[in-house]
């Protein structure tokens, strides 16, 4: 069994995907429009652009998304982070910097008393992510 996060944005899920493609890195298996399958003719053609679902595979997990329609607006997200956990402090410290790019730093990347590095953030996107290295590399 394997947790995915699934997160839901308002018109900036091909954005945010794209930019988490090239920070983590990762590969985007699929990323479909409204537009692009059968319930194309179920929704206003102002949303057949948007995303009805991603998949971005990061090593062996991965992390899925999609928009909403506007008339079903997310207020944003809030009292979840994403954890990440890296082998290396050079991972962390790139990971961090990457994801922190336009967004903003909630808890600065640093050693704590469990971890190598430990650092919380908010993206660019709204997302909260946490980097999280145990070993020290």
């Amino acid at each position: 069994m394997k947790i995915n996060p699934y997160l839901i944005f308002n018109g900036e899920c091909k954005a945010a995907f794209t930019f988490y493609a090239k920070s983590l890195p990762g590969q985007i298996e699929v990323m479909m429009t409204f537009g692009e399958t059968p319930a194309r003719d179920h929704v206003p053609t102002d949303c057949h652009d948007l995303i009805i679902h991603t998949r971005l595979l990061v090593a062996d997990q991965a992390i899925m998304g999609s928009d909403t329609t506007p008339d079903r607006p997310t207020t944003g997200m809030s009292g979840c982070s994403v954890s990440l956990n890296v082998d290396s402090v050079a991972e962390a410290e790139r990971v961090f910097a990457a994801l922190a790019e336009g967004g903003s730093i909630q808890m600065p990347l640093e050693a704590t008393f469990w971890a190598a590095r430990f650092g919380m953030l908010v993206d660019r996107f709204g997302v909260a992510w946490m980097i999280n290295c145990e070993k020290d590399q």
